[in-house]
Parts: structure tokens; C-alpha cells; sequence
């Protein structure tokens, strides 16, 4: 189970200006660190979000950006580190609580996220996309897997072919 994130960058819906803001997060080592843990990689060497928020005229705001990111994971192959880069377009919808239940009971294929205490935290925001882009299989490029060669080619007679050889014959017709 992730750790709760220390880093937050909570906005007031209600504060944003008519034309939106335009803001850069890059969380400081302790927190890239914890964001690590989170996504269980090795390491998070570089992270960096520019998001715009718009109002939406009805007390909620979207959110639209991007991400970027570097994450140091073991290759599923060589079980050697490897960096890989992430960049992933962010975009959500936030609305006061009583749009997102009426989203929720009119079965919208896309409801708005809702809004907690009139805020939205752009540091959670960006964990969550960052743990949606990391790759759960990261493999360094041209590594291939050399499966062991199997039992039975090697000339060993497997576990299933032991238990056969106690097997009655009348069994073996079935």
C-alpha cells in the first residue's frame, strides 16, 4: 500500500482567476523519494509538471498539462537499473460534491473528480498520473529473455512423468 505523500499543492477552485493559472511543480529530492516508493521504483531523478487551471464557471476547475519524468526501475530481464522517461499528458475535471454524484446517477462515462474542501491538490494530481505512466514490466532495450532449458530436454524426466510410471495400466486407457 503506497505511504501517505508529504507533499502537497493544494489550489481554492474558488481563488482561480477568470483566465486560469499556469503553475510548475517540481518536488524537492525528500519527495521525489517518497513518489519512488510509491510507484516502487529505485528512484524518481527528475519530475516536472506544468498544469494550467481553468475555472469552469459552475465552482469546480480542469486541469490540463503535462508531465514529465525520469524513473530509475529494474529491468524484468537483467534485474539491472535502467532510467526510463515518462512524459503523459495530465487532464481532469473537478467539480463541487453534489455535480459529481449527479454525474455519478446520470452513468456519465467520464464524471468530474470531486472537489475536497473546495481544493484540489495538484501534488496528488501528478502522483496518481505518474503511477498510472510507470511501466509495471520496464525491460533495457534489446534485453531478451533466455528461458532455462526445460526438464525434459535436458534429459530429466519430470514430476509428471514419475507419477505416470506409478499409474495402474488399466488407468492409462482412460
Amino acid at each position: 500500500m503506497p505511504e501517505p505523500l508529504s507533499w502537497t499543492h493544494p489550489i481554492r477552485a474558488a481563488d482561480l482567476p477568470e483566465e486560469g493559472v499556469e503553475i510548475e511543480l517540481a518536488p524537492d529530492d525528500e519527495s521525489r523519494a517518497a513518489l519512488a516508493r510509491n510507484v516502487d521504483a529505485l528512484a524518481v531523478p527528475a519530475l516536472i509538471a506544468r498544469l494550467r487551471l481553468l475555472p469552469d464557471g459552475r465552482g469546480g476547475a480542469t486541469v490540463e498539462g503535462t508531465l514529465e519524468a525520469t524513473v530509475r526501475q529494474t529491468c524484468v530481464v537483467t534485474l539491472e537499473p535502467i532510467d526510463n522517461a515518462i512524459a503523459e499528458p495530465v487532464a481532469l475535471r473537478f467539480a463541487p460534491e453534489p455535480e459529481v454524484a449527479r454525474s455519478l446517477e446520470a452513468g456519465e462515462a467520464n464524471p468530474p473528480d470531486p472537489l475536497i474542501g473546495g481544493r484540489i491538490d495538484l501534488a496528488r494530481v501528478v502522483a496518481e498520473f505518474l503511477a498510472l505512466a510507470v511501466d509495471p514490466y520496464p525491460r533495457r532495450p534489446g534485453a531478451v529473455f533466455n528461458p532455462p532449458a526445460s526438464e525434459a530436454a535436458a534429459g530429466r524426466a519430470s514430476a509428471f512423468a514419475a507419477l505416470e510410471k506409478l499409474m495402474p495400466q488399466h488407468d492409462k486407457k482412460v
